[in-house]
């Protein structure tokens, strides 16, 4: 005797799904493949952005760093690029005034377009602007 079920008529029957079972999981995928696929969009998007951030303050340091070794914060265009190597980059240095009339507060911004958009990253640091025998 086999242990397998049989219909009515003496046909062994296989386990295998019904039609009314097989549209349900595909209405069901169909809900849910949108959510999942927009949820890695929204996580590729934000790598992305957060890998823009990350470089940009890369640059924004090491340009603020050749601006005050050089002292070419005291040059009145303070502004540039990144050359062939970053060309998606571009930077603006400010100078302001301080509390300390001997310091000056440098600002470097990094800028780029994402999405049509101009996105910045902004290092600040304080240089010396008084008299070396001060």
């Amino acid at each position: 005797m086999s242990d397998r079920p049989t219909s009515r008529h003496g046909v062994s029957r296989r386990g295998a799904f019904t039609i009314v079972e097989l549209l349900a999981t595909l209405a069901l995928a169909c809900m849910v493949l949108p959510v999942v696929v927009h949820g890695i969009l929204l996580c590729l998007d934000t790598a992305a952005h957060a890998r823009h951030v990350a470089q940009a303050a890369a640059l924004a340091q090491s340009k603020m760093a050749e601006l005050v070794a050089t002292g070419q914060w005291y040059d009145a265009e303070l502004e540039g690029d990144f050359g062939d190597s970053w060309p998606e980059y571009r930077w603006i240095a400010q100078i302001g005034e301080w509390e300390d009339s001997r310091l000056s507060q440098l600002d470097v911004y990094v800028v780029w377009n994402r999405l049509g958009r101009d996105r910045a990253v902004t290092l600040s640091t304080l240089v010396y602007t008084g008299a070396p025998n001060e």
